[in-house]
């Protein structure tokens, strides 16, 4: 009996002086349509490949679908506090798409971004904040207003930028829904391989938040 006590005791001992097993890094991936994954199979969604492609690439992360199709900013911020749940080690923002599609006032978009980036900011939670093309229809005036508000947000409180969310997807069946707007599974790709550097960026920030 006493030998066995021994052996526990030293059995306890060697386990509690092991590292603990950090938990995986969670990013919250707060959107739209485009970051929920319109018409696509769960897996084919943006946050879902985003996860495999920082698997394989070594990261221990998981990457938590907060899209909405049909969200504008004002949406967004809305459930903001309800969309962070348990917590998130690091945000992803992707919104705005609607707001321009209807041509709602740049200054209500901008305001929104800012409260949203602002409190995340706040939190210590660092952020990559994904901007997006305004059509072109809209004027030479407010396609430029509602382009530079991502650049002047992520500035203003040292967020990391992606300015464009669908850079570099051709207009193709293969890469673009009938609806001419939404990505499909192949374009989804072409979005997670050019913001990767940048959400490992987003990584190495909240690892250095976490201690």
């Amino acid at each position: 009996m006493i030998r066995f006590v021994t052996v526990f005791i030293a059995l306890a001992g060697i386990f509690a002086a092991l590292p603990a097993r950090a938990e995986p890094l969670r990013i919250l991936a707060l959107g739209d349509s485009l970051t929920a994954g319109y018409q696509l199979p769960p897996e084919a969604a943006f946050p879902v490949q985003l996860e495999a492609a920082l698997k394989a690439r070594g990261h221990d992360v998981i990457v938590i679908n907060a899209g909405v199709s049909g969200d504008t900013t004002a949406a967004g911020l809305a459930r903001l506090d309800w969309s962070l749940g348990e917590g998130a080690d690091a945000v992803i923002v992707e919104l705005g798409a609607n707001d321009a599609l209807r041509g709602l006032p740049t200054a209500s978009a901008r305001a929104n971004l800012d409260k949203i980036v602002a409190s995340l900011s706040e939190r210590g939670i660092p952020v990559l904040l994904a901007g997006i093309a305004a059509p072109r229809n809209m004027g030479d005036e407010y396609v430029a207003e509602f382009e530079r508000m991502y650049a002047e947000i992520a500035a203003e409180y040292d967020a990391i930028l992606y300015p464009n969310f669908l850079e570099g997807i051709p207009i193709s069946a293969e890469t673009v829904l009938p609806d001419g707007i939404h990505p499909t599974q192949k374009g989804v790709a072409i979005i997670v391989e050019g913001i990767l550097p940048k959400v490992e960026e987003l990584i190495e920030r909240a690892g250095a938040a976490r201690g």
